[in-house]
């Protein structure tokens, strides 16, 4: 192994910031608030929608915005962040975007009407991008051995509590102050990170870096942004209509002209193509977008059937799922202190079939069931998750060598954030067209004869109390039970379909991640951990026996 593969991160330290020291812990720190903040603005606008379109007078497609222009920044520069922080200093592209979400949330606690808060979102949406990319490559750097494992088990517990405590946090803000504090918090607490990143992290980059793939960035974020753009809009525009099909068309065109473009360039390139070759990479990525794809789409419908169906406040649906919320920072813990203990592929492949198993679990609420029907699947959902996200973001990263972790923590987070736009917009699409189909072939469906499929649509876009409430009076009843029973019965549906995403999740995990596919410097800590020196890296089982953390 040589010197610059296990030291090429460090040369360029700043002063007093010793990987041994203090530093490390700020450096955590700062990732884990930039994390929550960034993903828990995934989650905490949904239940400020009614309030900014009062606020607004806004459509519902302008509402949708809001939304998906967030998404879509997010999911947009994950990799050409994580490669340019390596050429350029991680400390440096994470601080620069750092100062672009908090400028942006300002923006969108300040905006007029929904167009600019849309604008405000989607600019939000690439500072946050920054920030995913990079941190777990800055924990990387300062963390290694048992150390590593403990602190990604506190990164991935941020990230299940962030997505978590969305509508808790969201619902707290909006009912005691106003749904413009939902943004407006970020910036006194980013301020405060931003200072002590600035002040007590330290700069790392690859030395010899080659000049910036202008052509790979650009061809590449635009490639994403329409493919994302597609998923995101597929179901409000038509999944077959032509601008969707065009945005479909376009991407694969760009992706191919990249792929091309990387091949080309070879070691200068943003993306080294040759990671495709590495078992373990392509599983950690195949694992990623199935988890977030089965995961997001599955906490997304199981909000809304706890707000919308058994009519919860937003604070007081935030309460209920605090068991799922519990249940996974215990197990992210853990999880972290597992990763040098037990063989990776295991973590992976059982939190996989953990949230398999929770999903199933959903199929124990019925129409007349209360929340706590709920319980058994969120115990499993939230230890699943737990379990996943250490793992995954360690391993991200030590399938490379020290120098190029920017680039594969963004390859890695470019999985998840589309993962979880094909699983919201696939997934919310069936669900959609489930429950209209349940709806209308009900006996109250039936009577209102062509306005069945209308009042199905509304009931599952949660909107059923109000649709039953334009009812004539005496259907009244029969719709409401009927408008219960169509989205609880489909919501079981589909969460039975998550559980097989996630089960050929939990196959993948299991099959194709290897501990001797690592970069040599993840497999000598892992020896130095241990203290081992049997089982070589060339081990044909996949493992190294004695030294099971990577």
């Amino acid at each position: 192994m040589s010197e610059r593969s296990t030291q090429a991160p460090r040369r360029a330290a700043g002063p007093g910031a010793g990987a041994g020291g203090g530093g490390r812990g700020w450096t955590l720190a700062v990732v884990c608030v930039a994390t929550f903040m960034l993903l828990l603005d995934l989650t905490v606008v949904n239940v400020a929608l009614p309030d900014i379109r009062e606020a607004f007078d806004a459509s519902f497609t302008s509402l949708q915005w809001v939304l998906d222009a967030y998404a879509l920044g997010l999911a947009a520069v994950l990799l050409t962040a994580g490669s340019l922080a390596d050429r350029l200093g991680r400390k440096r592209v994470f601080n620069f975007g750092f100062v672009v979400f908090l400028v942006a949330s300002l923006a969108c606690g300040l905006a007029t009407d929904a167009v600019t808060l849309s604008v405000a979102r989607g600019i939000q949406g690439l500072g946050g991008a920054v920030l995913f990319a990079i941190g777990p490559a800055l924990i990387g750097q300062e963390y290694r051995g048992k150390d590593r494992g403990w602190a990604f088990g506190v990164f991935g517990g941020v990230v299940g509590l962030s997505i978590a405590f969305g509508p808790l946090i969201g619902g707290a803000l909006t009912d005691g102050l106003s749904w413009r504090w939902i943004f407006l918090v970020n910036v006194p607490v980013g301020l405060i990170a931003l200072a002590v990143s600035l002040l007590r992290m330290r700069e790392s980059r690859e030395e010899s870096a080659p000049p910036v793939d202008w052509w790979g960035l650009v061809l590449f974020s635009s490639a994403l942004t329409l493919l994302v753009l597609g998923l995101l809009r597929g179901e409000a525009d038509g999944w077959g209509s032509a601008p969707i099909v065009a945005m479909f068309v376009a991407s694969a065109v760009l992706l191919a002209v990249f792929g091309a473009v990387e091949r080309r360039l070879g070691e200068r390139a943003m993306l080294q193509l040759s990671l495709f070759r590495n078992v373990t990479f392509n599983g950690v990525s195949a694992v990623t977008l199935l988890c977030a794809a089965a995961t997001m789409s599955a906490i997304f419908l199981l909000v809304s059937y706890v707000q919308n169906v058994l009519a919860f406040s937003p604070w007081e649906t935030g309460l209920r799922f605090l068991p799922l919320t519990l249940t996974l920072f215990v197990a992210a813990a853990v999880a972290g202190s597992l990763t040098t203990r037990v063989p990776q592929r295991l973590l992976m492949g059982t939190s996989l079939a953990l949230i398999a198993i929770g999903l199933v679990l959903v199929a124990l609420t019925g129409p007349e069931t209360s929340w706590t029907a709920l319980l058994p699947s969120m115990f499993g959902i939230g230890l699943g998750m737990g379990l996943f996200n250490p793992p995954r973001a360690s391993l991200s990263i030590a399938v490379v060598e020290p120098s190029k972790a920017g680039m594969a923590s963004g390859i890695n987070e470019t999985f998840q954030q589309v993962g979880v736009a094909i699983g919201i917009a696939g997934f919310g699409a069936a669900f959609q067209s489930r429950v209209t189909d349940l709806f209308a072939e009900s006996e109250a469906g039936r009577q209102l004869g062509p306005a069945a499929h209308e009042f199905g649509e509304a009931v599952a876009a949660g909107g059923g109390a109000e649709a039953v409430s334009r009812a004539p009076r005496e259907l009244a009843p029969a719709l409401e039970e009927a408008a219960r029973t169509a989205f609880v019965n489909g919501l079981t549906d589909i969460m039975l379909v998550c559980a097989v995403v996630a089960a050929v999740g939990a196959v993948v995990g299991f099959a194709f991640v290897r501990t001797r596919d690592l970069h040599e410097s993840a497999r000598t800590e892992a020896l130095d951990n241990t203290g081992s020196t049997t089982a070589p890296a060339s081990s044909t089982d996949g493992q190294v026996p004695t030294t099971a953390s990577l």
